[in-house]
């Protein structure tokens, strides 16, 4: 379950006690039940604002990291004690975007995680926004919710939001309608999703819930989209906010990390000959392929394959190369180049094995 600043927090800044503590109390009794349940909670930031006196949300990096190390305190000691209430134990996770794009932390925060769960406590994860500089800028904790979820296995990712359900448009809007299920993409042809439900203190939009959404429906996890207030209503099956069903096959773990869960390093330019081998025939990527590289990166990286046409991102893949080896390579077959250079310059730039279409 993912909750959003916004349904935690006043709207001058600080911790909504009311608030919290009905979240809590719609979860953790099932919790105490042996439910199996992580929450991935914003709002560090936000709880630092009043207890700072700063008026509104900084935006800079600097203030932003000293709210949220005087708000993560606040807030997971008003979680442990709403917790405890119901006798369940809570253990605090933040991660950063290298631990949930680096293959090896990936497997790390598993096993912390796994291990929590095995313990009987409920893991709480948010960003470490003292430390971490991208997520402040650009990121959001419903992206992060879906790699949690997917990284857990799931059966199931809620949602919560300061809207109740999806809408065809502006929920302020008399014209919008709730949309109740969503069953694949053909359902969203007519959503207009915009920001709306975006707030003052949060990173998050509906936008952000889409894109999460088809990450967590793609590896097979149904989502539910709702309002806090709603959650206890979601979590017992009743007909609140928008169910999207998954995908019937869940795809390999290691590919949809590689999709959704990697952050390229770099930019491989193919020509349309590399794009066909690529897309349709899905071959591996050859150096006589490739017409520029943009990045530093290293062997083992992932990167973009890009159609060097329309620069549209057609693939990501493990590169077998590092960034400063590669310009020398270009357009030249690999046997050309093993007879050149040696034998083990006749292997794929990206084998087929470590790449996933876009």
């Amino acid at each position: 379950m993912k909750v959003g600043s916004s349904s935690l927090t006043t709207a001058a800044g600080g911790i909504d006690e009311r608030r919290v503590d009905a979240l809590v109390d719609a979860i953790g009794g099932l919790a105490a039940q042996g439910r199996e349940m992580v929450l991935v909670s914003s709002g560090a930031i936000a709880a630092g604002l009043a207890p700072l006196k700063l008026p509104r949300r900084p935006r800079d990096l600097a203030t932003q990291q000293a709210a949220a190390s005087v708000g993560q305190g606040l807030l997971i000691g008003r979680y442990a004690a709403g917790f405890a209430r119901h006798g369940v134990t809570v253990g605090q996770i933040l991660l950063t975007v290298d631990d949930v794009t680096r293959r090896a932390h990936y497997r790390n925060a598993y096993r912390t995680l796994r291990k929590l769960l095995d313990l009987g406590a409920l893991p709480i994860v948010n960003e470490n926004d003292t430390v971490a500089t991208e997520e402040i800028r650009f990121g959001d904790n419903d992206r992060l919710a879906a790699l949690v979820a997917a990284l857990v296995q799931a059966d199931l990712l809620v949602l919560l939001s300061d809207v109740d359900a999806l809408y065809t448009g502006d929920p302020s809007s008399p014209a919008a309608r709730r949309i109740t299920v969503v069953r694949d993409e053909a359902d969203l042809a007519d959503v207009s999703v915009g920001t709306a439900g975006k707030s003052g203190v949060g990173t998050g939009g509906m936008v952000t819930k889409v894109e999460a959404v088809r990450i967590a429906t793609g590896f097979g996890i149904p989502v539910v989209l709702t309002a806090a207030p709603l959650a206890a209503a979601a979590l017992a099956g009743d007909d609140v906010g928008t169910l999207f069903h998954a995908v019937e096959h869940r795809p390999a773990a290691r590919l949809f990390w590689l999709a959704h869960a990697t952050s390229p390093r770099g930019r491989l330019h193919l020509d349309p000959g590399a794009v066909a081998a690529v897309v349709a025939r899905r071959k591996s990527l050859l150096p006589a392929g490739i017409t520029a590289v943009d990045g530093s990166f290293v062997s083992g990286d992932p990167v973009d394959l890009v159609d060097a046409g329309s620069g549209t991102s057609v693939a990501r893949g493990l590169v077998n190369y590092d960034a400063v080896e590669l310009p020398a390579l270009l357009g030249r077959s690999t046997p050309e180049l093993a007879a050149a250079l040696g034998p083990g310059y006749e292997r794929e730039v990206v084998h087929r094995d470590d790449l996933v279409l876009l």
